[in-house]
């Protein structure tokens, strides 16, 4: 028996030797890999999971290595600590306490890749993943990113061009952005400087304001851009032909109340000089009669019917000039109740356009929800069919795990002569397997990818929803304002009426306290 063992093995000795020398190399070649990570800064959503990316090529099993994640900028400097097949928290990093973890079921395959939860400002930074034993490394940058819509809202009126104010407002950027305006055209508008805040929490708000006039389409975007991180929000407002011509009429509204207001000042200010004229006429005419009054009852009398007759003849000359005055005054009135009437219409009208103006503003708000929701619904689906596709794509991996399993199994059973075949049969299931591998990765990729879309298409219909309400809110608010001061300076010609008639009552009473001190003198 051993004999014919003997001669089997002379006879055939080249399978014996191919089979040695790949057990022989598989052992020496064992801990020979690398390390990849990536070679492109990774970009993280404030607040958001991101992955950095490591994994061993060839891929080995590094469930019993120690893996270590560190940042150089940190003390200490461990991000996360993997040894003897658990986590070492001593060694971590407060800031990074319960936000970082590894792919355990993933070790076996190579990948090393490190979870970061909940991704802050302080996160960003040059990371290392780092194999102590042989000694392998690789680097990944980490960049952090802050985004959001800018909220666009009616400032004011410019009285100078009689244009319309648009102020642009976006909170929470990291790192600062620049704030542009652009027409329906596309082309650049000068607006003034962008001021810049940050926050406690290092985050920028940025605010402008540009003044704009009626054009051809009067449509305008503001756009908040971080180019280092590439990143752009824009939000879009039209004004429509009404509101510009809606500021057109208050301002004709405003001049004509001004005019009316000079005129009733003007006829106040003759009125108050005829009175006081008149009083100066009294006061002379009195220290006369009251300096005479010692001579005798006789001049007295002839002094009282000669002050009487220059009483009568002031009183005559204050009568012809207050008929006079109060004709003008007339004329003046029905031609101001005419020109109130007509700008009580036009206060209707512009009234009416602004309406108009907010129902328009609030149907192209809902439109946007709409198109926003409904994309919304296309990345869900889409973030669906990856996910089925990445559960295929699992169970292929498992099933051909298990067949290489098999193959191995046998292989070690089968005679020295079939081993060539099943030697083949395991290649090629270690190549579907690491094709599948590869698939799996592109695949959880592209799932990764789908979840942040959703994440922020969430993020935009909810501040697309405050928006429409700070913005109906807003211009509602900055509309009405603008009414109630022509209103106010609308009732000025009224209150000048008030004060005219309370003047002429107090000439009235001065009057009638004359006559009553002329009378006592006589007596």
């Amino acid at each position: 028996m051993l004999n014919a063992d003997t001669k089997l093995l002379k006879s055939h000795p080249t399978p014996l030797i191919v089979l040695v020398f790949h057990l022989l190399l598989t052992h020496f070649c064992r801990g020979q890999f690398q390390l990849i990570g990536s070679s492109q800064p990774i970009v993280a959503t404030l607040g958001h999971d991101i992955i950095l990316p490591c994994h061993l090529d060839p891929a080995e099993d590094a469930s019993g290595l120690t893996l270590e994640w560190t940042r150089a900028d940190l003390n200490p400097r461990f991000v996360h600590v993997w040894r003897d097949g658990q986590e070492l928290e001593s060694k971590k990093h407060p800031s990074f306490e319960g936000r970082t973890s590894l792919f355990i079921d993933e070790l076996k395959l190579g990948n090393i890749s490190l979870k970061v939860s909940k991704v802050k400002i302080g996160d960003q930074g040059t990371y290392r993943c780092f194999i102590p034993s042989p000694g392998k490394q690789s680097s990944v940058q980490l960049v952090v990113a802050a985004v959001f819509s800018p909220v666009l809202s009616l400032a004011g009126i410019d009285k100078d061009t009689s244009g319309v104010v648009l102020q642009c407002e976006s909170k929470g950027w990291y790192p600062e952005p620049e704030v542009v305006w652009l027409d329906g055209e596309g082309n650049l508008l000068s607006a003034g400087p962008t001021e810049t805040v940050r926050g406690p929490d290092d985050l920028y708000t940025v605010s402008s304001r540009v003044t704009v006039e009626k054009r051809h389409s009067n449509n305008f975007t503001c756009r908040v851009q971080q180019k280092n991180i590439n990143q752009t929000r824009e939000t879009h407002i039209y004004i429509s032909d009404d509101f510009f011509e809606v500021q057109s009429s208050s301002f004709t509204l405003t001049v004509g109340l001004a005019v009316s207001l000079a005129v009733c000042i003007l006829l106040i200010l003759l009125l108050v000089f005829f009175v006081w004229k008149w009083r100066q006429n009294i006061i002379i005419n009195k220290g006369s009669h009251w300096g005479d009054s010692g001579r005798g009852e006789e001049r007295n009398c002839s002094k009282r019917n000669k002050t009487e007759d220059q009483r009568e003849t002031l009183m005559a000359d204050e009568t012809v000039q207050m008929e006079v005055l109060n004709e003008g005054k007339g004329k003046k009135k029905n031609k101001h109740l005419n020109k109130q009437k007509t700008e009580q219409q036009r206060r209707e009208e512009a009234e009416n356009r602004v309406k108009r103006v907010l129902i328009l503003f609030s149907e192209e708000l809902e439109t946007r929800k709409n198109e926003k929701q409904d994309e919304l619904q296309q990345l869900r689906e889409e973030r669906q069919r990856h996910q089925n596709n990445l559960q295929t794509v699992k169970k292929e991996l498992e099933n051909k795990n298990k067949e290489l399993q098999t193959i191995q199994a046998m292989l070690s059973r089968w005679p020295l002569r079939g081993r060539k075949e099943e030697e083949q049969k395991k290649n090629k299931a270690e190549q579907e397997v690491e094709t599948l591998k590869k698939k799996m990765e592109t695949h959880q990729k592209e799932l990764d990818i789908k979840i942040k879309q959703v994440e922020d298409k969430q993020a935009e219909v909810q501040q697309l929803q405050d928006e429409i309400q700070r913005m109906v809110e807003t211009n509602l608010r900055t509309l009405m304002e603008n009414l109630e001061s022509n209103n106010k300076e609308f009732q000025w010609p009224l209150i000048s009426r008030q004060r005219f008639q309370d003047e002429q009552q107090r000439r009235e009473e001065a009057e009638n306290k004359v006559q009553i001190l002329e009378e006592k003198v006589c007596i």
